[in-house]
């Protein structure tokens, strides 16, 4: 188009008013020719959508937690005050001291810049978290303890890039669910439960990176993991405790390249540190790949 924009804007006037005609089919000539090449690099290579050629330049992170339950969730019961899956403020993965709110709330290394009430069906509260050295976003939605298995299928659906969604936050758009490049489930393990039907496929050639914090979560998850094309960072082999510390120590390594054993070193000696379980026990509980 560089070669019709001189064209106009040249000393030409004569040109331009007597022969507007021309002008149109030749912008309609180069303009049909353009799109109907596919985009490709320089070298004649198509290009190939990477990790960060989402939405916009900035970072999301998107959690999705399936608040603590005793009455709609299989799990052993904890104190009724943490366990009310319809209570975000007071729960265990949410308002309780390691609960995603409260920990990132907390933390020195993120800044939360919104907290929402019902944005959707099944989502109690999101939280909206902006690291404060890196222009990274963290989209945390507190799930009602009885829609566990919406939360589920929602994470799928994410790991496998549908459901692109956009959010607007101060003024900046961010990509959420499938337009987020690090996908997170924290919670009890609902497939223990249930069983879905199907898993969604990928929908693009996207690999997102995916931690499942959850209860033998490599056995349950894994049919879904690989439908979706999601590359599995960090995920459990045993019982465990769905904290945010975990989470924030896999998050920390993901933000700073490392590679995926890397990761899974960290969220050990996180979950080490806070239930003194030995380093040998946290390796094994917790890795990454297949």
């Amino acid at each position: 188009m560089e070669f019709l924009r001189k064209g106009i804007q040249g000393s030409t006037p004569h040109f331009v008013t007597n022969n507007t005609m021309a002008i149109k089919t030749i912008f309609l000539v180069l303009l049909m020719a353009a799109c109907q090449q596919s985009p490709s690099a320089n070298n004649g290579t198509p290009v190939v959508p990477t990790q960060q050629s989402f939405i916009n330049e900035s970072t999301v992170i998107h959690v999705f937690v399936a608040l603590c339950d005793n009455k709609y969730q299989g799990i052993v019961p904890v104190p009724a005050k943490i366990g009310n899956g319809q209570d975000p403020l007071n729960n265990l993965y949410w308002g309780a001291a390691y609960g995603i709110k409260s920990f990132f709330k907390k933390s020195t290394d993120w800044s939360i810049i919104q907290s929402q009430t019902n944005p959707a069906n099944s989502i109690l509260e999101r939280c909206v978290f902006k690291h404060k050295s890196k222009n990274v976003f963290i989209v945390a939605d507190a799930y009602d303890g009885a829609t566990i298995k919406s939360c589920t299928i929602d994470f799928f659906n994410a790991c496998a890039g549908l459901e692109k969604k956009k959010i607007i936050i101060k003024d900046k758009e961010l990509g959420i669910n499938g337009n987020a490049q690090l996908i997170a489930y924290i919670g009890h393990d609902g497939l223990m439960d249930f069983s879905l039907n199907s898993y969604p496929n990928a929908a693009d050639s996207i690999k997102r990176d995916a931690i499942m914090l959850a209860c033998i979560s490599k056995s349950y998850f894994k049919e879904g993991i690989r439908a979706s094309g999601a590359n599995p960072l960090v995920w459990s082999t045993g019982l465990m405790s769905p904290e945010a510390y975990t989470l924030k120590a896999a998050i920390d390594g993901w933000l700073n390249k490392e590679t995926d054993a890397q990761v899974r070193e960290r969220a050990a000696a996180a979950y080490h540190q806070y239930q003194k379980c030995g380093m040998k026990g946290a390796r094994n509980l917790l890795v990454s790949g297949y």
